[in-house]
């Protein structure tokens, strides 16, 4: 198949059989639900633009692995321009979409993974390098969404994984079989968690020898038994089901997050990607940083609906010509430009790994970062 279109990926969740849970009660049509469905939408929009040819140069990429035309979301950066492409993109979707269309987490797994792997078949003689490329061009074949899981409940932050009263607050191994492992814990705070084919687990922090057993990385079919997922909730979202008696927001687009829990879940090793290598969470957790914080690209997009709804509001209420009002407009121009330097200049001060993997300026994706976290909202 190599790249879905939009409705193809629709159809795709269709098959899937999730175990989904929103107010208490399973859901039994997560695709047609009216919370859930505008989320989905968004990371349609990743596949639909992979078909225009106005959008061709950013949205899609020849695979390193195969040689065939992949959608960028699947790809492992070989190249400064692919870094600097996938900021261009994240703002192209932003833009088209006015939220987050949730596929950026995956694809920053993916290079995360493609970077950690090799260093530790380097040190350690393993092959989850190996194993982790049959696995990228898996994905790269069916064009997946995949879901990054990085984030645990935590439970006593002061406390290392290991001395928590609960051992499940962080995600861990509690078997090793002969033909695989299996796992226990949760994931929290997945953003587009049941608009994904897969999940890809990670860390959440470095390691010390006492939690060996909480090193561990890996990825699954989102359906696989033993995961559940449990819709988080948000001050607006009953909204959507309000008919348009009252302001609904974006009805098109929107995000949603949800608790992942594994209950005792088998994982082939085929599809491990770090087992108990303690010593590489915290590398793979900073790697995988740097490229999400250089995802906020997005926010530029956002930002560029936002002053463009400004602009018509005042000019509908002939106020465009106040000076107060064009200050105004100036500085939110300023202001967005300026999270844009910061995710363009992480990425064109990106660099190459030994595994091949070109990755972004961390000091420049922090920075962009922080950016984040304040230029939207003075905005």
């Amino acid at each position: 198949m190599t790249m879905m279109t939009a409705a193809q990926y629709e159809e795709s969740l269709r098959k899937l059989n999730m175990v989904v849970y929103m107010f208490g009660e399973r859901l039994q049509n997560v695709v047609d639900d009216p919370i859930i469905r505008p989320s989905m939408q968004a990371v349609a929009k990743t596949y639909e633009l992979a078909h225009m040819p106005e959008h061709e140069d950013l949205m899609t990429v020849t695979s390193h692995l195969t040689g065939k035309r992949i959608n960028r979301f699947t790809h492992i950066h070989q190249s400064v321009d692919d870094l600097v492409k996938k900021s261009k993109m994240g703002r192209l979707l932003g833009r088209e979409t006015g939220c987050c269309f949730q596929r950026c987490v995956g694809m920053d797994a993916l290079n995360a993974l493609s970077i950690v792997t090799y260093n530790i078949d380097h040190q350690c003689g393993s092959q989850y390098n190996r194993r982790f490329l049959k696995y990228l061009e898996y994905v790269q074949e069916h064009d997946f969404t995949c879901d990054g899981a990085m984030t645990d409940p935590k439970g006593d932050r002061s406390l290392p994984p290991h001395k928590q009263a609960d051992p499940d607050l962080y995600l861990h191994i509690v078997e090793e079989r002969e033909d695989g492992i299996v796992v226990k814990g949760a994931k929290a705070h997945q953003t587009g968690a049941v608009n994904s084919h897969e999940v890809i687990v990670m860390p959440t922090m470095a390691l010390g020898e006492a939690d060996r057993d909480y090193a561990v990385s890996f990825a699954l079919p989102s359906d696989t038994q033993g995961i559940y997922y449990i819709m988080g909730r948000q001050s607006c979202d009953t909204r959507k089901l309000e008919d348009g008696e009252i302001d609904r927001g974006n009805i098109l687009f929107g995000g949603h997050e949800a608790l992942v829990v594994f209950e005792n879940v088998f994982v082939p090793w085929e599809r491990v990607f770090m087992c108990r290598e303690n010593e590489f969470a915290g590398q793979l957790v900073e790697v995988f940083a740097g490229y999400h914080r250089q995802s906020y690209a997005c926010k530029v997009g956002v930002g560029d609906v936002l002053i463009g709804a400004s602009q018509t509001i005042a000019e509908f209420n002939r106020a465009d010509h106040a000076s107060h009002v064009k200050d105004k407009i100036v500085e939110m121009n300023h202001l967005n430009e300026t999270l844009y330097c910061g995710c363009i200049a992480c990425a064109s001060e990106g660099h190459r790994e030994p595994s091949g993997t070109f990755s972004v300026n961390t000091l420049l994706a922090n920075i962009h970062k922080h950016n984040v976290t304040r230029f939207p909202y003075e905005i």
